[in-house]
This record gives C-alpha cells, sequence and structure tokens, in this order.
C-alpha cells in the first residue's frame, strides 16, 4: 500500500540570509526545526512512502527549502507551496506555478485577521480565479469560515481544493472540537472539494488509539468518500509518535476495508493533486 503524510512542514532557521518575518518568532512547532533529511529519515523508520511539503508560515514565503528537497528526491517528496495573497499582481506567476521542481500546488490558510478580511470581503476574488484558470490545486485551512469556502467551490467548480484538518482549530478537544464537522458535511455536495484528515490526534484528550474520535473519522469518510479524505499527520505538533499517527488509521479504524485505506492513506491524494505513482 502505497503511504503517503499529506501534511508536513519543514523549515530553517532564522539567519541573516534568509531571515524570518518578525511575527514568525514563538510561533514554530518545534526546535531545531524538522528538516527534510530529519523527516525523511523518520519516514523511513515506519514505512512512509511520500510526504507533501507545506512551507509553514512563521519563516515566512519561503518554497525554497522544499524545492530543493523535491529535487533531492523526486519520487518522496512533493510541494503545495506558499503564495502571497497580499498582492493581486502576483496573478501573474500562476500560469506557471508548477514549472517548479516538485510543485503540485498552493496551500493557503485564514488565521490571521488580515486573512479573515480576505476571505470575508472578497478581495481574493482574483486570486480563486487565477488558480481555476490554472489549474492549481488548493489546500485551505480556514476555520469557522467555511460558508466563504462553500460561495468559491460553487463559483469555481473547476477549483479542486482540500480542507485541512478538517477546517478543525487546535484549541478544541473530542465532541466540541468536532462539532464544527456539521459546517463541513455540507461541502461534500462539491465535487471540486476534499477534506485532509491530518493531526487528528492532536483535536482528543483520549490516548492512543483515540477511540473517542473514531465515530467522527467514520462520519467523514461515510460522508465524502474515501477518493476524498486524505490522511495526513502534522507531525511537527503531533501529541503522539510518527508510528502511532500512521497505526490509528492502518490498523485501529476497523471501519476502513482494504481498498478504503489505499485511497486515504496515499493513492487518493496522488491522484488529486496529480502526483504519479
Amino acid at each position: 500500500m502505497l503511504i503517503v503524510d499529506a501534511q508536513v512542514h519543514v523549515w530553517a532557521a532564522h539567519t541573516p540570509e534568509r531571515p524570518w518575518p518578525d511575527d514568525g518568532f514563538g510561533r514554530e512547532h518545534s526546535s531545531p526545526p524538522l528538516t527534510p533529511s530529519v523527516l525523511l529519515t523518520r519516514m523511513d523508520e515506519i514505512g512512509i512512502d511520500r510526504a507533501i511539503l507545506v512551507p509553514p508560515s512563521w519563516e515566512g514565503d519561503y518554497n525554497d527549502l522544499a524545492i530543493r528537497a523535491a529535487t533531492d528526491h523526486p519520487d518522496r517528496f512533493a510541494i503545495m507551496g506558499r503564495f502571497d495573497l497580499g498582492d493581486s499582481t502576483n496573478a501573474a506567476r500562476l500560469p506557471d506555478w508548477k514549472t517548479q521542481t516538485g510543485m503540485l500546488g498552493i496551500r493557503v490558510s485564514f488565521l490571521m485577521p488580515h486573512q479573515r478580511q480576505w476571505l470575508a470581503d472578497q478581495s481574493i476574488d482574483w486570486f480563486w480565479d487565477a488558480a481555476e484558470r490554472a489549474d492549481i490545486p488548493l489546500m485551505i485551512l480556514p476555520p469557522d469560515q467555511l460558508p466563504a469556502i462553500e460561495r468559491v467551490a460553487e463559483r469555481h467548480p473547476k477549483l479542486r481544493m482540500i480542507i485541512d484538518h478538517l477546517a478543525i482549530t487546535s484549541s478544541r478537544r473530542d465532541d466540541e472540537a468536532f462539532a464544527t464537522l456539521e459546517d463541513l458535511y455540507p461541502l461534500s455536495r462539491y465535487a471540486n472539494i476534499a477534506v485532509k484528515a491530518s493531526g487528528l490526534s492532536n483535536y482528543t484528550n483520549d490516548s492512543y488509539p483515540f477511540r473517542a474520535i473514531h465515530g467522527h473519522i467514520e462520519r467523514v469518510v461515510d460522508t465524502f468518500g474515501p477518493n476524498r479524505v486524505f490522511w495526513g499527520t502534522d507531525i511537527s505538533r503531533l501529541r503522539c509518535s510518527y508510528s502511532e499517527a500512521l497505526s490509528y488509521f492502518t490498523d485501529e479504524l476497523s471501519f476502513l476495508s482494504d481498498a478504503d485505506k489505499e485511497l486515504v492513506m496515499g493513492k487518493g491524494i496522488c491522484d488529486w493533486l496529480g502526483w504519479s505513482y
């Protein structure tokens, strides 16, 4: 079975040559940074074939580290890159976006107040239009803003979007955290929306194998189908081991058939993003 971790942040330390923005400090998930070489070792230890690299916001709009990793290990790493939504002239970059080594699409988040405003006032409609024309898949983190994403999905039916972490925020746990799925389920009717079941152990106070949230995961798979639910770890902020983050999907979710696991654990996201295998 092909195993693909759909969400991994890798980053480099702040240096004068490659400085972080002022608001990046204190937001990093760990110290020292998780580098591609360390990640590759950890993947090999537990049998993960591939990973989608998602450059993190705290170090700025850098994609260079991920591109080097995908250049050195094209069979192991691909990228959902960072993109500056604050400047509409960046639309000119999108037609050639996927010519960058390893680049499969773009990851955008709407966590900071100014980012939330962009989504609320539709001032980034230029981005949705340009991404759809350029056939660029997106990973989106929009907690508490799913109605705005639904409007995008309806207006841009050819724009493939993945909702990260099931749109759950890390401040919530167990049923309180997963109650927000009631806003996510209606988006399943849009064929251009998939979901990333990533970092889910962070949203429960239960210990491995996290049985308190199995029912929620089952309903997500039933609602979206196994071809639109993608496993990922967000390894740099896990509250369990990397191997446990893998095995609770492969070994503990009895409702997943072997065919379901093939899709959820790797083939589904490769098909969605166009990463051949």
